[in-house]
């Protein structure tokens, strides 16, 4: 396959070098403003007028929900999807740039997974994009997609059930990372599922035979699937949170109880099957206690679905570009990280990408993974699935912290607003635009992507893992 010329590239990664420090202000706005699943409200409006801004046409409250925004620009052509992302997650607030936790009073959440920089990386790359196929007057049209509540609210599956990317040709995105890569395929198809119970509150001790405890019922469900874990394929994971427990009186029979599970397997229709066996248990603890069960899907998530030729076009420019150039200064406070971690953090993670740890280890990436690198799964869920299953996608993973550092950490917030962190981000932008301008210059590459997609879907079509009846779990937006 032909790759853009090296002149193209170079023009839109001087675009991305241009604009580099508006969209890094904007990431660190979105770090000091953290906003978990549909509350995204201030992050959506800062992602919403820097569109604008840079001269998007504008789409708001897309697949009807209010804190997803998409920008489009261009004429005609491929139509190119920039993904990105700007939730927090909650318990993680921490303070910049120290290596020691220590929470910012407030409300707790915090960018323990780096979706600000994710947001703000993938919205620089569209706008290079845009001015690149302005300088150059080539057809195509790039959009950037703002999609809230990856975190457990599966915001891109609700986007995708409503058709907000059925005319996209190709979809591309990254994830803040250790390690500089193309993201492999793998991840696991998840839903989360809440269960409650009804029973019948009493007296506890001076008429327990008139009660029937929802309470009882929740426990009995979860042994009961401790048991079944022992059933299921090695790679299925089964997690539960209580959602509430009855109450804090022990001298009453629980009336209410109710239980969350997150039931994840290495693909949706596999998935659907256990969903299945889950609610059986769940029916049966419910006729044991002589209760009655609610069952109802909070959110769903398919598995990813990976596309060689796109993977190819991305490494090729990971190549181009050598890894990112972090110095002292960056590498002395990564250090510092490392230095909360425990060794077996440092070596899961070298362990993922198929590498033992080495005897020096280095506290930022400053290699480039291969394309066949043969890592340890350790697999996770991501709504980036469900687009894959509805267009070509493909998904760097880009070094903005140190390696080691587990996702959903202090550490990591830590680290979101470090240079390091901002390089990560730009660099980010540049295999993502270089990516793009591939594909809208390349119509065998296109093609390829395509019909690899087909090969991947003929068989077995997407199907969207929630419910037509259920919607998703919007958020009022907070008073000010």
């Amino acid at each position: 396959m032909n790759n853009a010329t090296a002149q193209q590239k170079a023009l839109v990664w001087n675009l991305v070098d241009v604009k580099k420090n508006l969209f890094t202000a904007l990431s660190d706005r979105i770090w000091g403003m953290p906003e978990i699943a549909y509350t995204e409200y201030r992050s959506v409006a800062e992602h919403t007028d820097m569109l604008k801004t840079q001269g998007f046409r504008v789409t708001e409250n897309v697949a009807g929900i209010p804190t997803a925004v998409m920008g489009e620009a261009g004429q005609d052509g491929p139509i190119i999807a920039i993904l990105g992302e700007y939730d927090a997650l909650p318990g993680l607030s921490q303070v910049a740039g120290i290596a020691r936790p220590e929470p910012i009073p407030g409300n707790g959440h915090g960018h323990g997974c780096g979706h600000n920089l994710l947001g703000s990386a993938a919205m620089l790359a569209a706008t290079a994009i845009k001015d690149w196929l302005a300088q150059t007057g080539a057809p195509g049209r790039v959009r950037y997609y703002g999609c809230p509540a990856e975190e457990g609210g599966a915001a891109k599956s609700f986007m995708a059930r409503a058709g907000a990317f059925d005319d996209v040709d190709i979809a591309i995105t990254w994830h803040p990372s250790a390690f500089s890569e193309v993201a492999r395929a793998e991840s696991l198809a998840n839903t989360r599922m809440d269960f409650v119970f009804h029973g019948r509150a009493s007296h506890a001790a001076a008429s327990p035979h008139l009660g029937r405890s929802a309470l009882d019922a929740v426990e009995l469900m979860n042994v009961g699937v401790n048991y079944l874990r022992e059933h299921v394929p090695s790679d299925s994971r089964i997690h539960y949170a209580m959602l509430d427990a009855g109450g804090i009186a022990p001298n009453v029979v629980q009336a209410r109880a109710a239980v969350r599970y997150a039931i994840r397997s290495r693909d949706v229709h596999a998935m659907f099957a256990l969903n299945e066996r889950v609610k059986k248990v769940a029916a049966g603890a419910a006729m044991m206690t002589e209760t009655t069960v609610d069952i109802s899907i909070m959110s769903a998530v398919a598995n990813l679905l990976g596309n060689e030729p796109l993977e190819e076009a991305m490494q090729h420019n990971f190549d181009l570009l050598g890894p990112p150039a972090f110095d002292d200064a960056d590498k002395a406070f990564a250090a510092d990280i490392q230095a909360t971690l425990s060794p077996e953090d440092i070596q899961s993670a070298y362990r993922r990408i198929g590498m033992k740890t080495p005897p020096q280890a280095a506290a930022l990436c400053e290699f480039i993974v291969p394309l066949d690198a043969a890592g340890e799964l350790m697999l996770g869920s991501t709504d980036v699935g469900d687009i894959s299953w509805v267009l070509p996608t493909v998904q760097a993973h880009v070094p903005t912290y140190a390696i080691g550092t587990p996702g959903h950490s202090w550490q990591l917030t830590a680290q979101g607003m470090m240079p390091a962190a901002h390089k990560g981000l730009a660099y980010a932008a540049k295999v993502m635009a270089a990516t793009a301008i591939d594909t809208l210059t390349d119509k065998i590459l296109l093609a390829q992507a395509k019909t690899a997609h087909y090969e991947l879907t003929a068989q077995t079509p997407y199907v969207c893992p929630i419910p037509a009846d259920v919607q998703p779990p919007l958020q009022p937006r907070p008073a000010e």
